[in-house]
């Protein structure tokens, strides 16, 4: 499966099958959102948070290949991601793109 961010792929022509998406929403224990409270007050990288985004990416990009295999698509074109806060500690990350069948 070819993933890229751009509307075409050098040399390909292509038929477009359709959105492509997979979503999750990711958050993190107590524990580590009580430590993470802490380090806002000294400033620096909450590498909890940095983990669970990029957790939540890589999930949500399986899931929207999964839905493009689904259609029998060759590449999915045009990828985004989208985030947003749900509730204190916990994102939903979602991926999208549209899934391409080669001709």
């Amino acid at each position: 499966m070819i993933l890229v961010t751009t509307d075409y792929i050098t040399g390909k022509e292509f038929e477009m099958l359709g959105v492509a998406k997979g979503s999750t929403i990711r958050s993190k224990h107590i524990g580590k959102d009580i430590l993470s409270g802490f380090k806002t007050m000294v400033g620096g990288e909450l590498t909890a948070y940095t983990e669970m985004i990029n957790e939540a990416r890589a999930i949500a990009t399986k899931r929207m290949v999964e839905e493009a295999e689904g259609m029998n698509a060759d590449a999915v074109i045009n990828i985004r991601y989208a985030t947003s806060a749900v509730m204190q500690g916990a994102a939903e990350v979602m991926a999208y793109g549209t899934a391409v069948k080669f001709k």
